[in-house]
């Protein structure tokens, strides 16, 4: 007999915490009707096991529960002998249309590349200076960076991130371990983070200076990081 019911457990966390599906996909970056696979044990639908156990760890961590303990019990009652004891899914022919267009994607692309190569030689044969000097085609610069980014450092840690202030919309409630990334939109955020060495936090491309110590609670905006109340 199972220890307890993975999906039944998830869903009473997330309506617990009063998490909608597509807050979570913004937090986790797990597709919405994945999220709903894994609350419904239909892990059939999801691309493959290693997905299923990667997916199960960061959406159980998210609710602030215990990641590993639910690869584990997927793993004794799904898992056997290194195979997933689930029916093969069948190849939807959407693939092979989703292969039609990549392909058509992929042929538009080459003639953009051909018609900005023409643009430059045209340029250079007929630009304004008369000095056979090509004339310069001057590239878009690239966007400037936006948004809160959290990067794990050593053991990592606990975070929470809120919208705004410490009454905002919750966005990030998770244990970000050493290597792991999370990148989220937005100028202005209240964090909780339970150590502060565990985390490195950069918003709009610039690094954020955090106070040290434990269960620091901040807001960070583009131009100032202050301590904040509950």
């Amino acid at each position: 007999m199972p220890v307890f019911e993975i999906g039944n457990s998830l869903r009473e966390a997330r309506v617990r915490q009063g998490l909608e599906y597509p807050q979570i996909e913004l937090a986790t970056k797990i597709r919405a009707k994945y999220v709903r696979a894994l609350e419904d044990e239909q892990f059939g639908v999801l691309p493959a096991q290693p997905y299923v156990k990667g997916f199960l760890r960061t959406y159980a961590e998210y609710l602030g529960l215990d990641g590993q303990l639910y690869v584990d019990e997927y793993s004794s009652r799904f898992v056997a002998d290194g195979s997933e004891e689930a029916t093969p899914r069948r190849i939807s022919p959407r693939v092979h249309q989703n292969r039609g267009i990549e392909r058509k994607v992929l042929l538009l692309a080459l003639a953009g590349i051909a018609v900005l190569t023409a643009l430059v030689i045209v340029a250079w044969k007929f630009g304004g200076s008369g000095s056979g000097t090509p004339a310069v085609v001057k590239q878009p610069a690239p966007p400037a960076a936006i948004g809160l980014q959290l990067t794990g450092v050593k053991k990592g840690t606990y975070l929470e991130v809120r919208r705004g202030s410490a009454t905002g919309a919750v966005l990030l409630q998770a244990t970000l371990g050493p290597g792991k990334v999370q990148r989220l939109d937005g100028k202005r955020f209240w964090l909780y983070v339970r150590r502060a060495s565990g985390v490195r936090v950069s918003l709009g491309g610039k690094a954020v200076s955090l106070p040290s110590g434990r269960n620091l609670k901040v807001i960070v905006t583009p131009t100032r990081t202050a301590r904040a109340g509950a």
